[in-house]
């Protein structure tokens, strides 16, 4: 929907202060009449708010919070909590103990949370008795799509890595690909952090490059999915790691070809995502049907393995793949519904 916009020339009353007229169908839709107070906000430094009286305008978010930890209190409690607030938009996070101190595992959990999960955050005060946690980088210096390419890349990555530890029966490289998770979710945090701010500020929505609100929550969803994708690979590297015996050399030439087979679908919605092509996306959906081919190929190899384990691990491994290709499904048909409008008939 476009937005209506309406100029008026700035008048000097010739005493403190300047008068602007509002246009009239403005004032009959609001119900207004003369002498009601109208307020008005200062939004950033380019944009002038007016609220009708049946409106209260939104308070500014508070920069800083402090959250206080129970000294039986787990790490993954105290981690959530973080996540909580930096996804909230607070540039300041302080972390005190409830009674005494802060105990030596929650201070090293706490740091090592920051260091993992939260992009852009460094601690600038640590003591037994305070943590204060500052979120330095600026919304615009990475930008959401920059953040999201940057998920995407490692996504495809650890998927690749994790078929190769699977070929090679490589462990190290398995837990390598274990460990990246973590960095894939440090950018999934940072996007719905940058989301949360945007979707309560119209000027930063535009900023950042989004037409509306519906685009911030397609992203949303785009973000999960690939999370999604990255914990696939995780239990991918995972058989490797629990099991010993090798799968079938010929099974896993198919599972490599149907694992780039999935990676160039997830290529294709995402390239019809950063062209808004409505056209491109429904042609990715058709394409990712295909997968179930590599299906059929490794059933009937794996009908000939007496191996019950080789078989179900075999099996396992196709599944995960098969996931990344309904992902980008996914995220083909979050960009149809951001571009539906471009297909309407046009009077």
């Amino acid at each position: 929907m476009t937005e209506k916009y309406e100029t008026r020339k700035i008048q000097y009353t010739g005493r403190s202060s300047y008068i602007i007229s509002l246009p009239k169908h403005w004032i009959l839709e609001l119900g207004l009449k003369q002498g009601d107070q109208i307020r008005i906000s200062k939004s950033g430094s380019t944009n002038l708010i007016l609220y009708p009286p049946s409106v209260q305008p939104k308070t500014a978010h508070a920069e800083a919070a402090t959250i206080e930890i129970d000294p039986n209190e787990k790490p993954p409690s105290i981690t959530r909590k973080l996540i909580s607030l930096y996804f909230m938009g607070f540039k300041t996070i302080h972390v005190k103990p409830k009674t005494n101190r802060l105990r030596p595992n929650q201070r090293l959990h706490i740091k090592e949370s920051v260091r993992r999960i939260l992009m852009g955050s460094e601690i600038i005060s640590d003591s037994s008795t305070i943590i204060t946690i500052q979120v330095l980088i600026n919304l615009l210096e990475l930008t959401v799509e920059g953040a999201f390419k940057r998920m995407v890349h490692l996504a495809k990555s650890v998927s690749r890595d994790a078929l190769s530890a699977v070929q090679e029966n490589n462990k190290e490289l398995a837990t390598e690909v274990t460990n990246m998770d973590d960095e894939i979710d440090r950018f999934g945090f940072y996007i719905i952090r940058q989301l949360k701010i945007a979707i309560q500020n119209d000027h930063i929505l535009k900023e950042i490059g989004f037409k509306n609100a519906r685009s911030c929550l397609g992203y949303r969803i785009l973000v999960k999915c690939i999370e999604r994708m990255g914990d696939h690979a995780v239990l991918i590297a995972r058989d490797v790691l629990e099991f010993d015996k090798k799968i079938d050399p010929e099974a896993i030439a198919i599972l490599q070809d149907m694992n780039t087979f999935a990676l160039s679908v997830l290529d294709d919605a995402c390239l019809a995502l950063f062209k808004d092509d409505y056209h491109q996306a429904e042609a990715t959906i058709i394409k990712a049907a295909q997968i179930s081919e590599f299906d059929k190929k490794l059933h009937k190899i794996t009908d000939g393995i007496w191996d019950s384990e080789i078989v179900f691990r075999t099996r396992e491994i196709a599944a995960n793949i098969r996931r990344i290709a309904e992902y980008s499904v996914d995220i083909a048909e979050i960009v149809l519904n951001l571009n539906i409008e471009k297909t309407l008939y046009q009077r």
